[in-house]
């Protein structure tokens, strides 16, 4: 499938128990239900062929008869569709009876999985009927063809690269030491449980932790399909909970007691870039593993799936809480352990009135009072030149005085123009040495200062802008601990908001609030009547487009086009396609271009799964070429 995305199902049909002609028909209009809406996995309940809640009647001929009759016509009507379809029955194989299930494609009986953990507590009395399935793979005979029997085999797909299916029994899940384990580590990156779990209070909560917590440990998406109603409930009352996880993220799962057909985009693309890059995952295929080939068109799938559009910014407002408060104590104790190392008791930031040094000035505020130092202690230098407006200014002075910190004020403008002059630059030529004389002043002023009062210069420029590369070499590219460099632009508003929410301080929150309103600009060229002249997403691009680019660049790797292709999705009322392509275009360029600055960057806490330190996320080298990105650019 294009780009890595699989549509999957998994499926609870409606069922009468021991009627098997009735559920064979249920599950073959599933089937082709959910083969129109492009699913090319589809996964049934345990047992659902013929009912988990049989019981004795398991034991019955007649209806072990009819379940492999009523298997053959599910195989059948399976013809000319492509889906991999997987239905549970009980079958006697050797004069045993396992629970097993059947996996079909195209009019054929791929294999028989039989499930390995028979449970025989509780409510279960499976060792009543049932064997342990084993792990050696051995022909079956089953309608005059001999088909492979055992727990051990994947289905490897044959059209899309990288896929690989496994397959166990509810139960199974719940063990130690699960088949599912087995699978992930001999290739599998999908696996399937038909399973037949009753509700109890409290159970469907612990089973969802179960299906996330196995697709995370094992990298892989996981799809659940459990019984519902329509089994027995002489003694136990099933919902048909079912669910769709990948990597710890529940995609979909089902409404309790409605026996829903549910779907999900899996990404086979970005569990594969999980796998590469983590290092304790070795797949190390078993010899006792068979692999099945099975066909599958190579298509676009449409998509379901959604891409929040700022993927660092949890949309549950409890979750940005949460997230909020994390990564300010991140930041702040990182802060401290600095301070309790150099012994160090004084801090000098320099200050704008802007997002990045506001949430700087509030992060030390926190590292201060942690380490029991006087808040005076922080010397908050605001430098006013050419391009300072009287609103960040202002800004700057109320939230030095709401922190109760030391506010300097060093106007810079005659010595930006002593130096322009020294250097023989005409100081009406607005270009990159105008504005950057400005910025590498401020950084000396800052550093000096730091020298005179025994103090660290603490940084507050962002990830975002180091990924763009949107700093002043050597000018606010540098300080001595950078508490801002973990955290992406469209999470430092939140972090300022989430501040002054719970500050408990009119004057601060007043001010706070303002700094949030006024727009992003690193104020180096002239004002136009007082007002800002210089956006910087003017110039640069939109921020939430560029740490949209960013997270799917360095979380999993993805490729420009489908960058472009999920970020039109999830823009779509914001920017038109050629909008898109435009910034995406200027984020590689600027991306591989701009190493060289975050090659030598100073400390700073890793707050996310995203990273810019080349002593940890990113080691990439200052030359590498950029070409092969901007040439699948050019041809979207």
């Amino acid at each position: 499938m294009k780009h890595g995305f699989l549509k999957v199902a998994a499926v609870t049909p409606d069922i009468r128990v021991a009627d098997t002609v009735y559920n064979a028909e249920q599950i073959c209009k599933c089937i082709k239900e959910a083969s129109l809406q492009g699913a090319k996995i589809i996964v049934f309940p345990e047992l659902c062929l013929c009912g988990y809640t049989c019981g004795d009647l398991l034991l019955q001929e007649q209806l072990l008869t009819s379940c492999r009759e009523q298997l053959l016509n599910i195989a059948e009507a399976t013809e000319e569709l492509e889906p991999l379809v997987f239905v549970g029955l009980p079958l006697e194989c050797d004069g045993k009876l396992y629970n097993v299930a059947a996996v079909l494609q195209d009019g054929e009986i791929l294999a028989f999985i039989p499930k390995t953990y028979i449970p025989s507590h509780g409510e279960f009395f499976e060792s009543r009927l049932f064997q342990q399935g084993s792990g050696e793979v051995v022909p079956v005979v089953f309608d005059e063809a001999m088909i492979p029997f055992g727990t051990n085999i994947l289905f490897s797909a044959e059209g899309m690269e990288g896929l690989t299916v496994g397959c166990e029994i509810c139960e199974d899940l719940w063990a130690p030491v699960s088949p599912g384990t087995s699978h992930a580590l001999s290739g599998a990156n999908v696996i399937v449980n038909l399973s037949a779990s009753n509700e109890t209070v409290g159970k469907a909560e612990y089973r969802e932790m179960l299906v996330k917590s196995a697709s995370a440990k094992l990298l892989a998406a996981y799809i659940f399909a459990s019984a519902g109603e329509g089994e027995s409930t002489q003694d136990l009352v099933f919902g048909g909970h079912n669910l769709i996880a990948e990597n710890g993220t529940i995609l979909a799962k089902s409404q309790s007691f409605e026996n829903e057909m549910i779907y999900a985009d899996i990404d086979i693309g970005r569990l594969r870039m999980e796998r590469r890059k983590n290092s304790t995952f070795t797949v190390q295929v078993r010899e006792d593993y068979v692999f099945i080939p099975f066909h599958l068109m190579k298509e676009e799938t449409p998509l379901m799936r959604k891409f929040p559009s700022m993927p660092f910014v949890p949309q549950c407002p409890k979750e940005k809480e949460k997230r909020c408060r994390e990564i300010l104590d991140i930041q702040a104790y990182g802060l401290k352990k600095r301070y309790q190392h150099t012994g160090c008791q004084k801090a000098v930031i320099g200050v704008s009135g802007g997002l990045d040094s506001t949430l700087s000035l509030l992060v030390t505020a926190r590292a201060f009072d942690l380490l029991g130092l006087p808040r005076e202690n922080v010397v908050a230098v605001t430098m006013p030149c050419f391009g300072t407006t009287d609103r960040t200014y202002d800004n700057a002075c109320k939230l030095t005085k709401a922190l109760g910190m030391t506010l300097e004020e060093v106007d810079i403008k005659e010595a930006v123009t002593i130096h322009l002059k020294d250097i023989n630059h005409d100081i009406n030529n607005h270009n990159v040495t105008y504005e950057n004389a400005q910025a590498r002043e401020r950084t000396q002023v800052l550093m000096d200062i730091a020298n005179r009062e025994n103090a660290m210069v603490i940084g507050t420029g962002d990830m975002s802008e180091l990924a763009l590369g949107w700093a002043t070499y050597n000018g606010d590219h540098m300080s001595m601990y950078g508490v801002n460099a973990g955290v992406p632009k469209t999470l430092v508003r939140h972090l300022v908001q989430y501040y002054a929410d719970t500050c408990n301080d009119k004057a601060l929150s007043e001010v706070l609030l303002d700094v949030i309103a006024t727009p992003v600009s690193p104020e180096l060229l002239p004002p136009v009547d007082g007002v800002i002249a210089q956006k910087t997403e003017d110039l640069v691009g939109p921020y939430e487009l560029h740490d949209f680019f960013l997270y799917y660049v360095l979380r999993f790797g993805f490729a420009p086009d489908k960058i472009y292709r999920i970020a039109k999705l999830s823009f779509a009322e914001q920017y038109d396609d050629e909008t898109i392509l435009k910034w995406l275009r200027t984020f590689y360029r600027r991306f591989f271009s701009q190493q060289f600055k975050r090659s030598c960057l100073p400390d700073g806490p890793k707050v996310g799964s995203v990273g810019v330190s080349p002593r940890g996320d990113l080691q990439m080298p200052s030359d590498a070429c950029a070409r092969i990105w901007l040439e699948q650019i050019d041809k979207l």
